[in-house]
């Protein structure tokens, strides 16, 4: 909960200010700490308290380009951090941004490091953004960094924009197809299947095959649905908060012809932008390494990254060398990285080899939807004609017989 308080110092000079916190008691012992005595703390009544409001109204991508944009903006022009805050908390009406700023301010107020709130927050925030943070905030480069940072992440946010509106279409043809399925096994088939019954007509073997899979469907379409939604949604748990789950799904997206390829793709380019980034800030090589293992989202090439920093940089390889030990980089990759790295420009290298992979992630996307919607359309169009052919055979043998 948010509280607004108007408190007076020793000195007696008069301070208001809002405080988050868990109940009023934690307010009172907020200011018994600072030295100061309440005139008034009040509850702020925030928008978005429903369930459903906590559960959507989180710090999106959006918001951390907003957020790092007009903090790195108000830093240039002369701002100080603190009053960029101040300023930023008024701007803000979403309740989670708007918390965590005020957040950011009374960690700020009591003489914490400022990515300290950050890191405090580490769903939201991964651990290169935090690190960033961190050294920006040790050298002094801190607008720098904000400025490169929301460069990064409108990449990110574009990428991802490009993955979404490629795959909508796919996605209705899918739900398409399944409301056609349900539809036709649960009201056509056992309607055209009970004439023929009640006729006394012997229907074809492909139509008999046809009518009992479309009968067992629509008899059991209650069971079958819930079922099959249960199992899905279980299906996406396992996926996204288990490791036996995400291990699974590694293994299969990974030896999928087409898929495959966009994956490791999207895998070498986080690890080229997070290592760029991080290079740039000054961060030491084998820690660099460490946090773009965390962020690069491929077992393998985690596992391999770990290796290049444990058994390969911490023993004295050059990074050219360590990388190129590891046969899961492309050698296209590793002879980049070597021979950048003997030109002393490695973090400019790795920049270029980000928005190269960044681009060929979105064409292959491109090119995986291009032959997702014709294999799509075709799968309809067989499921409709089988149960199509169903029908009228029988019906012209019935009409034959006359």
């Amino acid at each position: 909960m948010l509280f607004h308080y108007i408190a007076i110092e020793a000195s007696g000079n008069t301070v208001e200010a809002d405080f988050e916190a868990d109940a009023l008691k934690d307010v009172l012992r907020h200011l018994s700490e600072k030295e100061l005595r309440p005139i008034s703390v009040k509850q702020i009544k925030q928008a978005g308290t429903g369930f459903l409001d906590k559960y959507f109204s989180s710090i999106s991508t959006t918001d951390k380009v907003f957020l790092t944009k007009y903090l790195a903006l108000m830093l240039r022009v002369g701002t100080d951090l603190l009053s960029a805050i101040n300023i930023l908390i008024v701007d803000f009406d979403k309740p989670a941004v708007r918390n965590f700023l005020i957040e950011v301010r009374e960690n700020l107020g009591k003489g914490r490091p400022f990515y300290e709130a950050f890191a405090a927050h580490p769903r939201t925030f991964s651990p290169s953004f935090i690190n960033l943070i961190k050294a920006a905030e040790a050298s002094g480069n801190l607008q720098k960094t904000l400025e490169d940072l929301s460069n990064s992440l409108e990449g990110e946010a574009e990428l991802r924009s490009h993955v979404r509106s490629a795959m909508v279409y796919p996605i209705i043809l899918l739900c398409v197809a399944g409301g056609i399925l349900i539809f036709l096994t649960t009201f056509a088939l056992p309607k055209v299947a009970g004439v023929f019954s009640s006729s006394g007509i012997q229907p074809p073997v492909f139509s008999r095959i046809v009518f009992g899979v479309g009968l067992f469907f629509g008899g059991n379409i209650l069971i079958i649905l819930p079922t099959f939604l249960i199992l899905l949604f279980g299906a996406i748990f396992a996926v996204t908060k288990t490791e036996t789950g995400k291990r699974l799904f590694e293994n299969v997206v990974t030896n999928l012809p087409v898929i495959k390829g966009i994956y490791r793709d999207l895998a070498v380019q986080r690890m080229a932008s997070t290592m760029s980034s991080l290079m740039k800030a000054g961060l030491p090589i084998v820690e660099t390494i460490h946090i773009a293992a965390e962020t690069v989202g491929l077992r393998e090439y985690k596992l391999a990254l770990m290796r290049v920093a444990n058994d390969g940089l911490e023993k004295g390889l050059t990074i050219g060398e360590a990388f190129k030990r590891e046969t899961v980089f492309p050698k296209s990759l590793t002879n980049l990285i070597a021979i950048s790295e003997k030109a002393g420009h490695i973090e400019e290298v790795l920049s270029t080899l980000a928005q190269f992979y960044g681009a060929n992630v979105d064409g292959e996307i491109k090119a995986a939807v291009s032959l997702l919607e014709p294999t799509l359309l075709l799968g309809m169009g067989v499921m409709v004609g089988i149960i199509a052919l169903s029908i009228i055979i029988p019906i012209y043998q019935l009409t034959t017989q006359f």
